[in-house]
Parts: C-alpha cells; structure tokens; sequence
C-alpha cells in the first residue's frame, strides 16, 4: 500500500507543480493585455480551469497523500529533514494562496501589479521545490 500511496503524492506533486509554474507565467502575458479584450478575457478562462480543475484539487491531494506516508507508514519523528520539508511545503501553500489572490485581481480586471513582478514570482516555486527535492533525497539532518 505505501508504494502506492507514495505514487499518488509524487503525481499530485507533479501536477501542482505544473500548475504552480504555468499559472505566473499566464499572469505575465495577462498584463500585456487590454482589460476586456478578447485575449483578457481568454487568459481569465484559462487562468480559472487551471487554478480550479488542476492546481488547487493537486495540491489537496498532495497534502492528503504527503500526510498520511507521514502517520500511516514514515512517522513524524523521521528527522529534522522532514519539519524542514513540511515548513517549504507550507511556503509552496502560501505562494498557491497568492497565486489565487493575484488571480482574483485579474478576474475582476484590478492588476496593478507589473509584468516583471511575475516573472520574478515566477521563479519562487522553482526554487522551494528544489529545497524539497534536496531535503527529500539528501536528508541532510
């Protein structure tokens, strides 16, 4: 059953983390776009199925999955690697929780936010996953 298990939080890592990259870098071509325009109101579909049909059901289920190889086989007294994992995972749900923010501007035509802040806040996922990634496979305390 663990392998299992484990297999599903790695595919709903995947996928959030998919969603978590693509996501900015739709609010970056968002803010090239002329509020109402055809292309605005294309990217505000897009942005919507992605944040409503893949990021946010994925990252549910990456932390149902993640919590229970926690309780049900690794146990919370693996080390000090995994309260280290758990505090970056909580910051990949905080920048989600931004993501939904910015979204919500974009969807009622308020971004005031510039195309370069994006970008920027584009490349904050990449890096807590690679935190994760390091404390996962290195466990390095």
């Amino acid at each position: 059953m663990y392998e299992w298990i484990k297999t599903l939080h790695v595919i709903s890592i995947i996928s959030w983390m998919a969603a978590l990259l693509y996501l900015p870098r739709l609010f970056v071509y968002h803010c090239e776009a002329k509020a109402g325009s055809e292309l605005s109101e294309t990217l505000k579909v897009m942005e919507r199925r992605l944040l409503k049909a893949i990021m946010t059901p994925a990252m549910i289920a990456s932390w149902i999955f993640g919590l229970w190889i926690i309780f049900g086989f690794v146990g919370f007294d693996a080390g000090g690697w995994l309260h280290a994992k758990l505090a970056v995972v909580l910051g990949l749900t905080a920048f989600h929780g931004f993501c939904v923010k910015w979204w919500k501007a974009f969807a009622r035509d308020e971004n005031t936010r510039p195309q370069r802040f994006y970008r920027v806040m584009n490349e904050v996922p990449t890096v807590l996953m690679i935190v994760i990634v390091a404390l996962v496979l290195v466990r390095p305390f």
